[in-house]
């Protein structure tokens, strides 16, 4: 599967969408909280283990009206929305951001930070690949930098990360789902040795919820 040309989308009325769903955050810092997620489709990362491969095209998926998406997440008590992809910053989101602040909602971006920054956002969480590192001007506004654990070598990798963030940002470590029996154990004996990085162990997937 190919990834999305990597072109930034001048259209902000209407967004291509893969879904749209109401769960619980169950990575980092607001793990648990009750959420309404919109994840928006094409991606010019395409990491290998990916768990949504079929966001990445977003040709594939209907465009949908910044009204209705709003309409849609206050349908939802929970006051959090998080929008993620795919890489949700090829596209242009300050009209949806503000669409959805100004009905009340608190709005989170799950990023790689590949492509420039667009919206207005409440939390940022930072997920740099190696395959398209992050631009500078969203490595400086992320919250939580979320590092996805492969092997060992992601863990020296995070330590290079570390020294580029905010001092308030929070730090994260994730396994990567299908490595995570064996990569875990190295996880928790680096946190010892690093005490200001935490684990993140996609809850969501335990409790078999989207």
């Amino acid at each position: 599967m190919s990834v999305s040309t990597p072109t930034i989308s001048t259209d902000s009325t209407s967004l291509p969408i893969m879904e749209t769903f109401y769960s619980l955050q169950g990575e980092g810092f607001h793990q648990g909280k009750a959420s309404f997620f919109i994840r928006l489709a094409g991606c010019d990362v395409g990491c290998f283990w990916c768990d949504v491969k079929e966001s990445w095209d977003a040709s594939l998926h209907p465009r949908r009206t910044i009204e209705s998406l709003t309409e849609e997440a206050i349908q939802h008590p929970a006051k959090t929305i998080i929008i993620t992809g795919g890489e949700p910053l090829l596209h242009q989101l300050d009209e949806l951001t503000q669409s959805l602040k100004d009905a009340g909602k608190t709005v989170h971006l799950e990023t790689s930070g590949s492509s420039p920054l667009s919206g207005h956002f409440d939390w940022i969480c930072l997920s740099p690949k190696k395959f398209k590192a992050p631009l500078p001007e969203v490595i400086s506004k992320a919250d939580e930098l979320k590092i996805i654990v492969y092997n060992k070598h992601d863990l020296t990798w995070a330590l290079e990360w570390e020294q580029q963030v905010n001092s308030s940002c929070q730090l994260y470590l994730q396994p990567e789902w299908d490595q995570r029996d064996k990569i875990l154990p190295e996880i928790i004996t680096f946190i010892l040795q690093h005490p200001r990085w935490q684990l993140s162990m996609q809850v969501h997937k335990f409790a078999s919820i989207p």
